[in-house]
């Protein structure tokens, strides 16, 4: 399918009035013929990817309408619109113009209408369309932007939950200011534990609450009070007259991963709670007939990672049970049509899937590769949808494509709709992945990884090696498209990715085997792996790099202090001190409690921190390391970075800082460019180092 450019129709502008990036050309540094390959991967591709993001599948299960996302290259920012296309590939064509931001489609029971949350002069409100006739309705005027939004069985309704506003607190009062005087702004008085978030900044005051709407528009009414953030998804009973959500309605600022499941009577605003357990009882669904709810959760221990369970109980929240004995985290529940069994999502060694488990706990996966919709790394994600017949439509991709629209649940088998990418993808040639497991020095444990060999790849040559280590850390890398290892590949490198312990999708067990020890034998991990890489004989030992972002970059920090046989390093965004990041991070509430023993101030918690802190052990780097971090990043801030990138300086270490504009933690996801500046910083450190063994490989 090709994407549309300027193409006038009699209904509207169509959506993405892309522009035609001109083909980047290498770096000039790179000689090599490879560098001269216009058919790798360039910088300025990522601008022209397209990526499909939350499918809705109708009720009927005919249609699926999903969003679009591509990217401007003019204003460095993503373009959206919604699309609709047939669940037999036909009709795909754009319902949106895509003249400002769009997102949360959501079908009316009856699917006659479509409702869908867009900006209209920089304000989010609700919209709804008349899928026979394409007539749309504004049917909100609001002042804050609406969340979770959902129909009503009768389609009276529709339930929303949405911030509050309240006053800042005062505190000293400033004597009057001259008129005509220009004084500068006052100064922010902060009073509560949880005052800001990355990727948002500093939090304003008030609550996020339930609101409900009537379908045809008018003046949303607020049923939930107190000061309390109820900001999750909001299931309806059948009825119509009441609706279940989560909230963490104890003492949030503190037990932090505290929540339980509650409902909400529709006309009176009555609240009765239906769990009572300390742990995360989240995403409830009711049940078809309206007799139980299913909600996922676990009793917490405080543990670094603990699997989130399925669990069912009676409407009245009596006989609560976990269903099944599944090892893996489980959510994106939905009742299946005659209430004995649910639909669920969950990750699999480093794979996502679409599961259907029974009430007596048997799980039947229906379908994988659920693809993550971020280009960056090859993290998990994605989400599903299901129809009245069991029809389901989801995000689907690979190694080599992003993010799809497949449909399952026909009797088929799954079978991607739409193909974004294949006017540009088809035409490049990409990184082949291919996946390995190898055994641990430190215990015999197995661990997993991948690895991405470039275009036009010849084992009997030999290829400089990157290691790249995710985040988290309790998260997982897999089988999914990947810009950022694409480009290393197109560079002339090996990419090697992996899932040390600590990952999950692996279990309970090996998730906490670093609770309170990280970093530590995940070390071994990865070092086993690349010995076992090295061993396949394509890799040059005298050229491995390593780099990676968050839990990836302390990692790679660490690792530069404990050898001496990479040529060159990148630490993201990385901690470089947990002493100093314990108080200092966005989650400073949580660390203390689920990654450490203790507070820092604690009998022998100084010790316990430093010892896992990567400055412990900068006396022992001789590796050029280099580090990014963004300017706004509040979860593993600037001064972590600035601490590493000064003691190296002090060490006549070669090193260098890239402190990336307007990006929080999420430097990728900021805009296209920075995706691009971070992997061209970090191919041209990379090169900075290599040794003269080998020719240069090629840039993007």
């Amino acid at each position: 399918m090709k994407r549309c450019r300027c193409v006038q129709s009699a209904l509207a502008l169509l959506p993405f009035l892309w522009l035609t990036a001109p083909v980047a050309t290498p770096l000039a540094a790179q000689v090599n013929d490879e560098a001269a390959d216009p058919e790798r991967l360039q910088y300025l591709d990522i601008f022209e990817m397209e990526v499909a993001d939350d499918p809705r599948i109708s009720p009927d299960g005919e249609r699926v309408v999903y969003v679009r996302r591509g990217f401007d290259i003019m204003t460095d920012r993503s373009r959206t619109a919604l699309w609709v296309v047939g669940t037999d590939g036909s009709g795909h064509r754009a319902i949106t113009d895509g003249g400002g931001a769009v997102s949360s489609p959501r079908w009316s029971p009856d699917g006659n209408r479509l409702l869908y949350v867009a900006s209209d002069d920089g304000a989010n409100q609700l919209f709804v369309r008349w899928m026979d006739t394409g007539q749309t309705a504004e049917l909100t005027n609001l002042t804050e932007s609406p969340g979770n939004i959902a129909w009503s069985p009768d389609g009276e309704w529709i339930a929303l939950t949405m911030f509050v506003p309240e006053p800042a607190p005062a505190f000293a009062k400033m004597p009057a200011r001259p008129e005509g005087a220009e004084w500068t702004a006052p100064p922010r008085v902060i009073s509560k534990l949880r005052y800001r978030a990355d990727g948002r900044g500093y939090l304003p005051d008030g609550h996020t609450h339930i609101f409900v709407l009537p379908a045809d528009g008018g003046t949303p009414r607020q049923l939930t009070s107190g000061p309390y953030d109820h900001g999750g998804g909001l299931s309806w009973s059948p009825d119509s007259r009441s609706i279940v959500f989560s909230a963490n309605r104890g003492n949030p600022d503190f037990d932090v991963r505290d929540s339980n499941v509650f409902e909400v009577s529709v006309e009176s605003g009555q609240l009765s709670q239906l769990t009572e357990r300390f742990g995360p009882d989240g995403g409830p669904v009711v049940s078809p007939d309206g007799a139980r709810i299913a909600y996922t959760g676990f009793d917490d221990r405080h543990q670094g990672y603990q699997v989130t369970r399925l669990y069912v109980m009676n409407r009245d929240g009596s006989d609560d049970r976990r269903v099944g004995a599944l090892d893996r985290d489980v959510g994106g529940l939905n009742w299946a049509a005659d209430g004995q069994s649910l639909f669920v999502q969950y990750d699999d060694q480093g794979t996502t899937r679409v599961a259907r488990i029974t009430l007596g706990g048997d799980v039947t996966d229906l379908a994988a590769d659920v693809g993550g919709v971020a280009l960056g790394r090859p993290y998990g994600g994605g989400s599903y949808t299901v129809a009245r017949d069991g029809r389901f439509a989801f995000t689907v991709n690979s190694p080599l494509r992003p993010a799809d629209v497949a449909i399952g649940g026909t009797g088929a088998g799954p079978r991607r709709i739409t193909d974004l990418n294949e006017d540009l993808l088809a035409h490049r040639k990409l990184a082949e992945v291919e996946e390995i497991w190898w055994e641990s020095s430190h215990d015999g444990r197995p661990v997993h990884g991948w690895i991405a060999t470039p275009p036009d790849f010849d084992p009997s040559r030999k290829y400089p090696l990157v290691l790249e280590i995710h985040g988290g850390p309790f998260a997982n890398y897999g089988p999914r498209f990947a810009a950022e290892v694409q480009l290393y590949a197109a560079a002339g490198y090996v990419v090697f990715y992996t899932n040390p312990r600590g990952s999950t999708s692996y279990g309970e067990e090996f998730g906490n085997l670093i609770h309170h020890a990280y970093p530590g034998y995940d070390y071994d991990d990865l070092m086993s792996g690349v010995d076992a890489v090295i061993e396949r004989g394509y890799i040059d030992e005298g050229n491995l790099m390593v780099t990676g972002g968050s839990g990836g970059g302390v990692l790679t920090a660490w690792i530069v202090g404990k050898t001496d046989r990479f040529r060159a390093a990148v630490s993201q965004k990385p901690v470089i001190d947990w002493i100093s990041f314990s108080l200092t991070s966005d989650g400073y509430a949580s660390y203390y409690q689920y990654w450490f023993p203790a507070p820092v101030w604690e009998d022998g918690m100084l010790e316990h921190y430093w010892a896992r802190s990567p400055l412990s052990l900068v006396g022992n780097v001789t590796t050029p390391t280099m580090l990014i971090t963004g300017e706004q990043d509040l979860r593993t801030p600037m001064s972590e970075t600035e601490q590493f990138y000064q003691a190296l300086q002090i060490r006549k270490v070669p090193t260098q800082m890239v402190r990336v504009n307007d990006a929080y933690h999420g430097i990728a996801s900021s805009s296209p460019s920075n995706l691009i500046a971070k992997v061209a910083n970090i191919l041209e450190w990379f090169e900075r180092y290599r040794s003269p063994g080998l020719p240069r490989a090629s840039q993007p």
